[in-house]
Protein backbone atom coordinates (compact mmCIF):
# COMPACT_ATOMS: atom_id res chain seq x y z
CA UNK A 1 0.00 0.00 0.00
CA UNK A 2 1.24 3.58 -0.72
CA UNK A 3 -0.39 7.02 -0.29
CA UNK A 4 -1.24 7.22 -4.12
CA UNK A 5 -2.98 3.78 -4.24
CA UNK A 6 -6.69 4.71 -3.59
CA UNK A 7 -8.24 7.37 -5.21
CA UNK A 8 -10.24 8.81 -2.61
CA UNK A 9 -10.60 11.83 -0.51
CA UNK A 10 -10.33 9.88 2.38
CA UNK A 11 -7.66 7.62 1.91
CA UNK A 12 -4.72 10.64 2.36
CA UNK A 13 -6.66 11.09 6.17
CA UNK A 14 -6.32 7.06 7.05
CA UNK A 15 -2.99 5.92 5.64
CA UNK A 16 -1.56 8.95 7.77
CA UNK A 17 -3.61 8.42 10.81
CA UNK A 18 -2.28 4.43 10.37
CA UNK A 19 0.52 5.50 9.26
CA UNK A 20 1.66 7.62 12.31
CA UNK A 21 0.17 4.80 14.46
CA UNK A 22 2.21 2.11 13.57
CA UNK A 23 5.62 4.46 13.60
CA UNK A 24 5.04 6.17 17.36
CA UNK A 25 2.87 3.45 19.28
CA UNK A 26 5.49 0.73 19.20
CA UNK A 27 7.87 3.27 20.86
CA UNK A 28 5.13 4.24 23.28
CA UNK A 29 5.04 0.64 24.46
CA UNK A 30 8.66 -0.11 24.77
CA UNK A 31 8.83 2.79 26.38
CA UNK A 32 6.05 1.97 28.77
CA UNK A 33 7.27 -1.65 29.13
CA UNK A 34 11.01 -0.79 29.72
CA UNK A 35 10.59 2.54 31.78
CA UNK A 36 8.86 0.81 34.71
CA UNK A 37 11.91 -1.21 34.95
CA UNK A 38 14.68 1.93 35.34
CA UNK A 39 14.90 4.21 38.07
CA UNK A 40 14.29 7.66 37.65
CA UNK A 41 17.85 8.78 38.83
CA UNK A 42 19.68 6.52 36.52
CA UNK A 43 21.87 7.95 33.99
CA UNK A 44 19.93 6.11 31.18
CA UNK A 45 16.78 8.46 32.04
CA UNK A 46 19.13 11.55 32.61
CA UNK A 47 20.34 10.94 29.09
CA UNK A 48 16.98 10.61 27.72
CA UNK A 49 15.54 13.42 29.27
CA UNK A 50 18.63 15.69 28.06
CA UNK A 51 17.87 14.34 24.35
CA UNK A 52 14.24 15.04 24.50
CA UNK A 53 14.75 18.89 26.05
CA UNK A 54 17.27 19.26 23.21
CA UNK A 55 15.14 18.12 20.66
CA UNK A 56 12.14 20.48 21.76
CA UNK A 57 14.63 23.26 22.19
CA UNK A 58 16.00 22.46 18.68
CA UNK A 59 12.42 22.56 17.28
CA UNK A 60 11.42 26.10 18.36
CA UNK A 61 14.81 27.47 17.34
CA UNK A 62 13.92 25.93 13.93
CA UNK A 63 10.68 27.64 14.32
CA UNK A 64 11.61 31.02 15.22
CA UNK A 65 15.07 31.02 12.96
CA UNK A 66 14.11 29.03 9.77
CA UNK A 67 10.41 29.57 9.34
CA UNK A 68 7.91 28.07 7.11
CA UNK A 69 4.59 29.00 5.47
CA UNK A 70 2.98 32.11 6.99
CA UNK A 71 5.31 32.32 9.73
CA UNK A 72 7.81 33.11 7.51
CA UNK A 73 6.22 36.18 6.88
CA UNK A 74 6.34 37.80 10.43
CA UNK A 75 9.50 39.78 11.34
CA UNK A 76 12.52 37.73 13.16
CA UNK A 77 11.99 39.96 16.64
CA UNK A 78 8.56 39.47 16.33
CA UNK A 79 9.13 35.31 16.83
CA UNK A 80 11.84 36.06 18.96
CA UNK A 81 9.63 38.43 21.22
CA UNK A 82 7.06 36.16 21.12
CA UNK A 83 9.26 33.06 22.37
CA UNK A 84 10.53 34.75 25.21
CA UNK A 85 7.30 36.10 26.01
CA UNK A 86 5.65 33.07 25.86
CA UNK A 87 8.54 31.46 28.05
CA UNK A 88 8.51 34.05 30.76
CA UNK A 89 4.70 33.50 31.17
CA UNK A 90 5.35 30.02 31.55
CA UNK A 91 7.69 30.19 33.87
CA UNK A 92 5.98 33.05 36.06
CA UNK A 93 2.88 30.90 36.35
CA UNK A 94 4.41 27.85 37.72
CA UNK A 95 5.17 26.28 34.30
CA UNK A 96 1.65 26.50 33.09
CA UNK A 97 2.21 25.02 29.52
CA UNK A 98 -1.06 26.43 28.37
CA UNK A 99 -0.36 29.52 29.41
CA UNK A 100 2.97 30.03 27.53
CA UNK A 101 1.60 29.07 24.55
CA UNK A 102 -1.60 31.69 25.10
CA UNK A 103 1.13 34.37 26.24
CA UNK A 104 3.21 34.04 23.11
CA UNK A 105 0.33 33.32 20.67
CA UNK A 106 -0.90 37.12 22.34
CA UNK A 107 2.17 38.31 21.54
CA UNK A 108 2.57 36.96 17.65
CA UNK A 109 -1.07 38.03 17.07
CA UNK A 110 -1.11 41.63 18.58
CA UNK A 111 2.29 42.07 16.82
CA UNK A 112 0.72 41.12 13.61
CA UNK A 113 -2.22 43.63 13.88
CA UNK A 114 -0.47 45.85 14.53
CA UNK A 115 2.64 45.57 11.70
Amino acid sequence: MTFTAIDAWWWPYLFILVAGWLATDFWRFLGVYLGGRISEDSQLIVLVRCIATALVAAVIANLVLFPSGALAATPPLLRAAAGLTGFAAYLASGKSVPVGIVAGEAVLGAGLLLA
